[in-house]
């Protein structure tokens, strides 16, 4: 069974890198890279962030061996993200506004929002890149991470994209749920007899939740997470 070392391997000469230069694009030692690859130690925190950057694939590929996203069109319109403009600044033609939930509240049973009309804080994403992700935006929202338990890849603070209309479960995505009125992003995998488990990236601090279908009564699944940004 393959770990995070060879594929971390794997990825480097696939793509052409020498430990050396790998090094230098993460920011640690040449033998750093080397203890990794080996096993002997692991990337943590925000090295790890770095390595799937400099290796042009996911962290939860490194970790779990889950699929790798394709590699971004380098004439890609507007690459995932979004943009914060003034409210009276007109949309353009390839726009339109998310709402952004800063401060979630969740009442047991409920959605994100329940009100139909909603004045806050807006994102702005590209009408495109939507479409490339099958996300109507009449059913999607952006809201903040809080906590530990998604790190490296999603630190406290993060911003998720949520497609409230996706709730059907595909293992081992991102979905954001309700926990009797606390909104968690979890990993989530189905299990034999109707329950569910829940995964966090940090496992050493937050191991995995087998939920049976008793448990699954206070758990709502309010949508799959279609995009995420991280400031580091």
């Amino acid at each position: 069974m393959k770990t995070l070392g060879d594929r971390s391997k794997e990825q480097r000469k696939l793509i052409g890198l020498t430990q050396l230069q790998l090094s230098k694009k993460v920011g640690v030692s040449s033998v750093t890279i080397s203890q990794w690859e080996s096993g002997d130690t692991s990337p943590k925190g925000q090295n790890l962030y770095k390595l799937a950057e400099a290796l042009q694939c996911s962290p939860d590929w490194l970790m779990f061996g889950e699929e790798k996203p394709k590699k971004p069109e380098s004439n890609a319109e507007w690459a995932g993200g979004f943009e914060t403009w003034d409210s009276d600044s007109p949309l353009g033609d390839d726009e339109v506004e998310i709402p952004f939930y800063m401060e979630v509240e969740l009442a047991a049973g409920a959605g994100i929002a329940e009100a139909r009309e909603y004045f806050g804080p807006k994102l702005r994403f590209a009408k495109s890149t939507l479409k490339r992700q099958g996300v109507n935006a009449s059913h999607a929202a952006c809201v903040k991470v809080a906590g530990n338990s998604m790190e490296p890849v999603l630190p406290h603070g993060s911003t998720v994209g949520v497609d409230t209309s996706h709730t059907e479960i595909t293992d081992g995505k991102m979905y954001a749920i309700n926990h009797d009125g606390m909104l968690r992003v979890k990993m989530l995998y189905k299990l034999p007899g109707g329950g569910l488990r829940l995964r966090s990236y940090n496992t050493e601090e937050w191991p995995d939740e087998h939920l049976d279908t008793e448990k699954l009564k206070h758990i709502k699944i309010i949508g799959k997470v279609f995009w995420y940004s991280v400031l580091i």
